[in-house]
Parts: structure tokens; C-alpha cells; sequence
């Protein structure tokens, strides 16, 4: 039967040879909500751990309200938020001019216009104000304190100086910080690069094996940060495989957000009882694949679901190539495996810590890749280039002979392969 990977904008096909029933990982099948607008407006009527956001605004009356939007990385269903939350801020008597949307982008590039206009639509770009995060900006941020941790806190200025934050978010798996949305869209998406980098230093003690969600480490820096700076309310969503809306959750930033974790590994959480010799995945298509930076979370995914000594087949457009200069630096070194694992424990650093996630894959197991990228950049990540999906399969065949284990994972960055005995 034919097997189709996404890819980019598009599919590629493939056959297993005849005979071969792989173990299949997908996420489970849920419908999406039948009406995603009116729940979002439920979900804002009837929050988790605070008052309605109308009761919210009437109460504060905010002059200067930040709402906090994801970056094109961060797929988000902004026809089913934007609607139900410009209503409310109408009622509330907030004004276009009163509102900025400040895009969390992390470390990641700032956006175009064209991206802007893509992303949230030609009639948001037009009413509101619209900034991007900069992670490297000192003139953009603020000093907030200290962690626990000892590591500062820094900020941009504007999610610390609004009258009213609220974040957008999705809840999906994060192969380190195990679940992203909630208080991701302030750290990491608007915290200055130090607080970044060292917040995700202690990913490499937790990969191999992540903590449960409530004792990770980097990620309840993360809902302390979103606390210490007081975002008044989030608005998050779960969605399928396809993109769907299948539940809103609104309210307290940790509240809230736990809420959407629990439907969400639900949903994308998937068991396994035996790792396979082959697992044939790939990123999730555009935009998930448009660097190497991030198709990686999938690479980590079928890491997983891959014995030692296996092969992984991953189809990862990458039109934008690595897309992270400090990633691809480190790359280019040409160190074996091991050696940048080791330099990363010892000096991490943000954009090594993605060389990090490919030399621990490597270090056990042989990538082949389906890519745009040329066969210079893919060798950098310690991986074959092949030209089709059914090249790759066709190797490894003829590797493992007729009595390999096969996986099958069509949705390699949003499937969590989890073993039976394990809980994230």
C-alpha cells in the first residue's frame, strides 16, 4: 500500500516492501470542535482561576493593553481567537490604538510584513500596532529579577510595562520543555537571550529522560517568569493532526494551561510497546519543516520510537535551510557526535543546543534525509542525503533484510511516541 509523508506545502509517496505491517504512531483521531468560535467564546465567559476577561477589563480598564501572538513557527488558528477577543476588548471600551500585538518569537528571526500579513490577516495588520520580540535588543528589555535558579531575568519592556498582558497560545508536545504554549510566550518567547540560554541549559540533563510535566525544571521556570511578570490571561488552544480547534482553555496562565496539557497528551501522546530497526517519519510539513532548526523536534521524536543502531528516514523540506546562524556554525566545526555533546554540557549555548539534539541522535543511530538542502548541509547534521522517501526506504531494506521492524510516524513533529511503561 503507499505511505505519504508531509512535505513542505505538499506529499511525498512511498512503498514498504510487501510483507512489511509497520508499527503505525499518529496522533489519535479527534474531531475538531463543530463551532471553535463560540467555544473560544465560552472559554473567555467562563475562564480557569480568574473572572470572565470582560469582568477583567471592566476592572482594570487598562490604557495600554499587550496582547502576545505567536510567531510563524507556531502555527495558531488566529481566525478562531481574534474574532471572540476583539469583541471583548470592544465591549470593554478598549480602543485599536490602546492594543500592540507582540509577536513571542524567541531567538527566531523577525518577521516581514509579508509574514505579518500570512500569519494574522491583512485587517489586523491594519487596525493594531504590531512588534516584534528581539531576543538580542538590551535596549528593548528590562531587568525583572532573579530565579531561583540564580540565572537574571530579563524581559521586553512592553509585556512589563503593559496595564493588561494576555498571551495566545497552542499546547502541543516540546521535546524538552514537554509542553509548549501557556507560559512558553514569555520565556522563551520575550525573554532576553541570556535568560533564554540559560533556562534551556538544563535540557541537556533532562532529554533522555523528561521529567514529568509538574517537575520539569525548565518549564516551571517558565510559569515562574510568566507569574513574576504578571500576564493577567491566556487564551490557548488544543488543535488534531489537521490543525482543528478540538478545545479552548482561558484563564490563569498555569490553571489554564495545565487544563489544555491534559487534552492535548491525550491527543498526541502516543504508546508504544517495542522501539523498531527503521522508523520513516518527517517534520510535519510547512511550516514545521522550514529549517532544520525547527524540524529537529521530530528527529527527537523518532529518536524515540528507534532502537540503537537503527536507521531513521526523515523528510524535512528546510527551504530556509538551517535557519539559525549559531546552529549552523557549530555544525560546520564537523565534530564527531560525542565531542559536541560533550562541549554543550560543559559551554551550552543557545543554537548549539539544536547541533546538541542532532550529534544524540547520531551518536546511536544513522539519519537519512529527504530534503531541499544541499548534500553538504545534511552531511553537517550526520545524515545521507537521499533523493526520494523511497530511495531511503529501498537502503534500508537492503540494510536490514526482511526481518527489520518498521514504524511508520506520518506526523513525526507532533506524535510523541511514549513507551507503555513511561509517562510524560
Amino acid at each position: 500500500m503507499p505511505y505519504e509523508l508531509a512535505y513542505g506545502k505538499g506529499v511525498l509517496s512511498f512503498d514498504l516492501p510487501p510483507g512489511v505491517t509497520p508499527q503505525v504512531i499518529r496522533p489519535a483521531n479527534i474531531k475538531g470542535l463543530p463551532d471553535p468560535l463560540n467555544e473560544t467564546r465560552k472559554a473567555l465567559q467562563n475562564p480557569t482561576g480568574t473572572p470572565p476577561l470582560l469582568e477583567l477589563l471592566r476592572m482594570k480598564k487598562p490604557k495600554n493593553l499587550v496582547l502576545v501572538v505567536n510567531d510563524i513557527t507556531r502555527p495558531t488558528p488566529y481566525a478562531t481567537l481574534f474574532p471572540p477577543l476583539l469583541e471583548i476588548f470592544a465591549a470593554a471600551g478598549i480602543k485599536d490604538e490602546q492594543i500592540t500585538l507582540l509577536i513571542a518569537a524567541g531567538i527566531h528571526d523577525a518577521h516581514t510584513d509579508e509574514q505579518n500579513r500570512q500569519i494574522y490577516g491583512e485587517d489586523i495588520i491594519k487596525r493594531f500596532k504590531i512588534v516584534c520580540h528581539d531576543a538580542g535588543d538590551d535596549a528593548s528589555l528590562a531587568y525583572v529579577g532573579r530565579f531561583a535558579s540564580g540565572y537574571d531575568f530579563t524581559v521586553n519592556k512592553l509585556a512589563l510595562e503593559a496595564d493588561f498582558l494576555l498571551s495566545l497560545g497552542v499546547i502541543m508536545p516540546h521535546y524538552f520543555a514537554g509542553y509548549s504554549g501557556g507560559r512558553k510566550s514569555i520565556l522563551p518567547g520575550l525573554a532576553g537571550r541570556k535568560t533564554v540560554e540559560n533556562n534551556h541549559a538544563r535540557m541537556v540533563e533532562i532529554m533522555d529522560h523528561l521529567p514529568p510535566i509538574d517537575e520539569n525544571p525548565v518549564s516551571t521556570e517558565m510559569i515562574g517568569a510568566a507569574k513574576q511578570i504578571g500576564l493577567d490571561f491566556i487564551l490557548n488552544v488544543v488543535v488534531n493532526d489537521v490543525q482543528e480547534p478540538i478545545m479552548i482553555t482561558a484563564g490563569e496562565v498555569e490553571k489554564a494551561w495545565r487544563a489544555g496539557v491534559d487534552v492535548s497528551a491525550s491527543l498526541f501522546e502516543v504508546p508504544f510497546d517495542e522501539q523498531a530497526d527503521i522508523c520513516v517519519t518527517c517534520a510535519s510539513g510547512h511550516p514545521r519543516d522550514i529549517n532544520a532548526y525547527q524540524a529537529q523536534k521530530a528527529l527527537d521524536h523518532a529518536d524515540h520510537l528507534t532502537r540503537p543502531g537503527g536507521t531513521i528516514i526523515l523528510a524535512m523540506a528546510c527551504p530556509a535551510g538551517y535557519g539559525e546562524h549559531v546552529f549552523e556554525e557549530w555544525m560546520r566545526r564537523k565534530w564527531p557526535p560525542r565531542k559536541v555533546m560533550d562541549e554543550i554540557k560543559k559551554h551550552f549555548v543557545l543554537g548549539g543546543h539544536k547541533a546538541y539534539g542532532y550529534a544524540k541522535v547520531a551518536a546511536e543511530k544513522e539519519v537519512s534525509m529527504i530534503t531541499d538542502m544541499d548534500e553538504e548541509l545534511v552531511a553537517l547534521l550526520y545524515a545521507r542525503k537521499f533523493s526520494t522517501v523511497q530511495q531511503a526506504v529501498d537502503a534500508a531494506c537492503s540494510k536490514y533484510g526482511p526481518g527489520a521492524k518498521w514504524a511508520y510516524m506520518p506526523e513525526g513533529s507532533l506524535s510523541l511516541p511514549v513507551r507503555r511503561s513511561v509517562k510524560i
